[in-house]
């Protein structure tokens, strides 16, 4: 049995502007311990991928953030923590919700074509090797109406008609993402990569893109060791795009 790292510590704040600046607020003071968790019930200026920002009604859904030093990891490997990240998540929701939970490249969760969490992974690197990463949770659960412009949030409520334990919710999140950190740890890059595409949104299916500013029709078939989504229209003309090259339609 493993050694429990995230969530081994717990810090509640009953409100925060974003879990993720309060977590790298606490790294330029001191060195947090492997794992801690930052969760709040009220957070004020949530944000995602890019300038993305993200809606929680207060106290209903899981907002947290938690520091990991993944110093075994090569840096160019570091999608592999991506990996981990929306693996451990995507097998947590699977136990509540059954049906069409995948996970849209990079790290998003999606059930059937709406977004039920979404993840923002900031790392810090020191020459070749990792310092820490920060990794930034928000998951809609309890929340039952959405008032912001994000055109395709959906919860936990939506689904299944039936209001969650937070608390519960937030242990077993913890022991799911921790279960896939040991995996990454122990260096099986290649079961988390198998199970990354098996649980790819659009895997293997035609669907519209926006890639390089032209819209085209194109098959998902991969993502390579770097992270970047590989795509290959009927013609046979393929891609290999970094977030800001291509656009799911």
């Amino acid at each position: 049995m493993f050694k429990q790292i995230i969530g081994s510590h717990v810090i509640r704040l009953p409100e925060t502007a974003s879990t993720n600046l309060h977590a790298l607020r606490e790294l330029n003071s001191h060195r947090p311990a492997e794992g801690s968790v930052y969760i709040t019930d009220n957070q004020t200026q949530g944000r995602g991928l890019e300038t993305n920002s993200w809606e929680s009604e207060p106290g209903k859904n899981l907002t947290f953030s938690f520091i990991l030093y993944p110093s075994f990891l090569p840096v160019d490997k570091q999608f592999r923590l991506n990996q981990c990240i929306a693996l451990g998540i995507s097998d947590f929701v699977k136990q509540m919700i059954t049906d069409r939970i995948t996970v849209k490249w990079p790290n998003d969760i999606y059930y059937r074509d709406k977004k039920i969490c979404g993840t923002l992974i900031q790392n810090s690197v020191i020459g070749s090797s990792f310092d820490y990463s920060v990794i930034g949770i928000g998951m809609n659960v309890n929340q039952a109406e959405f008032l912001s412009e994000a055109p395709n949030p959906v919860s936990m409520m939506n689904v299944l008609g039936i209001e969650q334990s937070l608390e519960n919710l937030s242990l077993q999140l913890f022991q799911s993402l921790d279960r896939r950190y040991w995996q990454l740890m122990n260096g099986e890059f290649e079961k988390l990569s198998a199970d990354y595409l098996n649980n790819l949104y659009r895997m293997g299916e035609i669907g519209k893109y926006m890639i390089h500013g032209i819209e085209e029709e194109a098959r998902i078939t991969g993502v390579s060791n770097y992270g970047h989504l590989l795509l290959k229209n009927v013609n046979g003309k393929s891609w290999s795009c970094d977030l800001k090259e291509v656009k799911y339609l």
